[in-house]
């Protein structure tokens, strides 16, 4: 894949990992009931279960974008569009929460550059898919 495509990548996984450090902060798994949900089946405390899953999405997508991007792999772009869909669904999400709640929530202050980056991601991943086509 382009190097813009691999270079924008990489800094999505890099917000993610700021935006993971922000819901740690804020202690997401206490206060957002799915994130609670969501810890609870990897570990009966829900810090560890919240700690197991970012870090180990962080360790993905760093591994992703080593690898990945080396060989003409089928199911790279799957990844890579699956991955934009989560992150635009979590730009969008936490402004929406915090709006609903009058207030701060974990994970706002972020998710406006996971939305943003999620976007140009998407964009330079359409180009580059309808450039391939065409040749």
């Amino acid at each position: 894949m382009e190097s813009q495509v691999k270079s924008i990548f990489l800094i999505l996984v890099l917000i993610q990992g700021a935006h993971s450090i922000e819901e740690y902060v804020g202690k997401l798994w206490e206060v957002f009931p799915p994130a609670s949900f969501l810890t609870g089946l990897v570990s009966e405390n829900h810090e560890v279960g919240f700690l197991i899953i970012n870090i180990g999405l962080f360790i993905f997508g760093m591994l992703y974008w080593l690898l990945a991007f080396r060989g003409n792999y089928i199911w790279a772009p799957l990844i890579l569009f699956v991955w934009v869909a989560i992150e635009i669904m979590n730009g969008i999400g936490h402004p929406i929460w915090s709006l609903m709640k009058g207030s701060y929530t974990p994970g706002v202050a972020t998710a406006p550059m996971l939305f943003i980056v999620s976007l140009l991601l998407l964009k330079r991943l359409l180009q580059y898919f309808r450039l391939k086509m065409s040749n």
